[in-house]
């Protein structure tokens, strides 16, 4: 069964696409498509919407959260909820690699994605969100 958001663009990725028209709209989508093809099951939410980010952020969950997706001024910035615990035999993560839980992939203007080993690092974080007895805490 195809998953809905692979039918449609999320508010989130739309606004930026839309807002930006540069480099980050394209990467946006290319991540966005990596993640969904790594795992068609996943599911994608716009959350934490706020007055200077009204669509929210691109949130990607099965089993818990597997990833966020973000675009800033110079970066396109992909977060692994639990990417401490992933093995990156790739060297893809570049920040957020000094904390307990997360990592973090920051993608510049002109950067090559090593898209088998991103499909990778998204199927390792699901198989972990799907093992793990012990849930992430939900925000309250």
């Amino acid at each position: 069964m195809k998953n809905s958001a692979q039918s449609r663009r999320p508010a989130a990725i739309e606004a930026k696409s839309n807002s930006s028209g540069d480099w980050r709209a394209g990467m946006l989508t290319r991540i966005r498509a990596l993640i969904l093809e790594a795992d068609p099951e996943i599911v994608e939410e716009n959350k934490w919407a706020k007055a200077t980010n009204p669509a929210g952020v691109p949130v990607f969950s099965h089993g818990g959260i597997v990833c966020t997706l973000e675009s800033y001024k110079s970066v396109v910035k992909l977060t692994f909820a639990r990417g401490a615990s992933l093995k990156d035999t790739a060297g893809l993560f570049n920040s957020s690699l000094e904390g307990k839980t997360r990592r973090a992939i920051d993608i510049h203007e002109g950067d090559k994605i090593n898209e088998e080993s991103l499909r990778d690092l998204v199927r390792a974080a699901v198989a972990i969100n799907l093992k793990s007895d012990v849930k992430p805490k939900r925000p309250k």
